[in-house]
């Protein structure tokens, strides 16, 4: 798996673009900065199968409409839970001063169990709620690589002070699922560097 990360917008977002040896290609959390998206996408001669989404803030999916218009792609996630996180993308937009976005929904929502197919890279689905309640992160077990958005962060952990983000939730989705991953699994998380969960579990002040 070929991974490339692009931090996008004044929230210097974590917007992954993953493909695998036959450019079979998703692109995670497309935060914004659409044209820089595309440019890229285009320069590696990628063939973009789908926009995968960990969470409804505006973000990450600021992007995700216009990046599935120009492809022609489905975008898929989170959980269903996050409904109203995107149908209140305007006022997400206006509330931190940034261009207005139309609400949208995906077309189709992932939950806990799920299996999804790029290529030949397959990711599980972890429902990982407490940043927002529809919140999950993709699992490459194999490639020993995952994409868990506002969870778990180098020395830190995702904000719950959201609308429906929930301390305790949060805690348990790292505590229970997280943890259960290998020592050597990469977290590339939605914003700051990339961590492995051992490195988490040893040093996070959070979760001690």
């Amino acid at each position: 798996m070929n991974i490339e990360i692009i931090p996008v917008t004044v929230f210097q977002q974590n917007c992954s673009l993953i493909w695998d040896d036959e450019k079979n290609a998703a692109i995670i959390d497309p935060g914004g900065e659409t044209e820089k998206l595309i440019q890229r996408v285009e320069a590696l001669d990628l063939n973009l199968k789908v926009i995968l989404l960990t969470h409804a803030h505006l973000d990450h999916v600021g992007a995700a409409m216009q990046l599935k218009d120009y492809f022609n792609v489905d975008i898929w996630g989170p959980q269903e839970e996050d409904q109203f996180l995107f149908e209140s993308l305007p006022e997400q937009a206006e509330r931190f001063g940034l261009p207005y976005i139309e609400a949208f929904l995906p077309d189709r929502w992932l939950y806990e169990g799920d299996v999804i197919n790029i290529g030949d890279i397959q990711f599980d689905i972890l429902h990982l709620p407490g940043h927002t309640p529809g919140h999950i992160g993709f699992i490459e077990q194999e490639k020993k690589a995952s994409f868990t958005g506002d969870v778990l962060f180098q020395g830190g952990i995702g904000r719950t002070d959201f609308p429906r983000g929930n301390y305790e939730q949060l805690i348990s989705s790292i505590r229970e699922k997280l943890f259960k991953l290998s020592d050597d699994m990469i977290i590339i998380a939605g914003h700051g560097p990339y961590t492995t969960i051992g490195r988490e579990k040893a040093d996070n002040p959070f979760l001690k």
